[in-house]
């Protein structure tokens, strides 16, 4: 080899040396400096529900602590997978970010097909909150309790209607672990999102619905629905005196809801931890625990590897569910 083929090949390698090192230089200043710019929060459902409710209270508290704008972005639609791929798929680097739900740990086993892994393609950050549904009737239903729900819906046989939030949701599978342990056949009607169902069992369009006390509970209050159960083992702080499903007639029985923040597989782990201690902060705070509480939700931090336990948890309940309710989606 000569003397100016080795001088060459130096320069080139240099070069390349270069180059590499100012790739690397922009990921190691997003760590330090993160964040720099917006942050994107994707919710995936309409604006005005329950998990839209929580990343507008989230997305505020993180705006004063971190001092960058995050915007929530509404991307319904797929059962929640849309928003949930473009999160996928975006890159990783802090800066798009989602609302996770019940639902995505839901989805693997309803889907026959899905453009993503939710455990694959997507990294946990934290949980968020956690919660029962409470089981929400038209004031007009000739029933109060669990078992004369239970009396009702067998006596017209698929004649009773049930809402959700959309098909294979936490608000339509809970439902359907209801009918499977009930023995029941109550007719499920999905919705678009938590508040067109509402307003819907409001009306009497719809007889029921089993839903987040995030959304439900103010029309509670209100007298325009009435609350029958909550699906938690334990009675709920904020509503005491409405009993659970096990302990008014269907022992056995718990479905919980929850949200939670995924960043697109691959996001720096750095990056990760610092959006985490955020997120304890915010959660930690007593306004966002106190606008939480209000509605039936608790904070529910937890670090991003004990989240990715709880998520695999969920996954494999939920997909007992499905298999037992027959539920499917093409």
């Amino acid at each position: 080899m000569t003397h100016h083929t080795r001088n060459t090949r130096r320069h080139t390698l240099a070069i390349a040396c270069a180059a590499l090192c100012g790739m690397a230089a922009p990921f190691a200043a997003t760590a330090a400096d993160y964040p720099n710019k917006p942050i994107k929060l994707v919710v995936p459902y309409p604006p005005g529900g329950p998990t839209d409710i929580v990343a507008r209270v989230v997305a505020q508290k993180l705006q004063e602590q971190m001092g960058q704008s995050v915007i929530v972005d509404n991307k319904p639609g797929a059962g929640a997978n849309l928003g949930a791929e473009q999160v996928a798929r975006s890159a990783p680097d802090g800066y798009t970010l989602m609302v996770a739900t019940t639902a995505h740990a839901i989805n693997p086993s309803l889907f026959s097909k899905l453009n993503y892994s939710m455990t694959k393609d997507l990294a946990p950050v934290s949980q968020l909150t956690s919660g029962p549904l409470v089981i929400v009737a038209t004031p007009s239903l000739p029933a109060n309790n669990v078992k004369e729900l239970i009396a009702l819906a067998k006596a017209k046989n698929g004649g009773l209607n049930f809402a959700s939030s959309g098909n294979g949701q936490s608000t339509h599978l809970s439902a359907e672990l209801f009918n499977a342990m009930a023995g029941t056949k109550m007719n499920h009607i999905p919705y678009k999102g938590s508040a067109p169902a509402l307003t819907d069992v409001m009306s009497g369009q719809a007889d029921l619905m089993f839903d987040t006390m995030l959304s439900s509970m103010p029309f509670v209050k209100g007298g325009k629905l009435k609350a029958i159960a909550v699906t938690s083992s334990q009675r709920s702080p904020i509503a005491p005196d409405i009993p659970t499903v096990a302990e008014a007639g269907l022992p056995g029985y718990e479905a919980i809801a929850w949200n939670g923040i995924q960043a697109p597989a691959g996001t720096p782990k750095d990056i990760i931890d610092k959006l985490n201690a955020e997120l304890r902060k915010a959660l930690e705070n007593p306004e966002v625990k106190q606008r939480f509480e209000a509605q039936g939700f608790s904070s529910a931090w937890n670090t991003p590897a004990n989240y990715g336990q709880f998520i695999q948890a969920e996954v494999d309940k939920w997909a007992k569910v499905v298999k037992a309710s027959g539920a499917k989606v093409d």
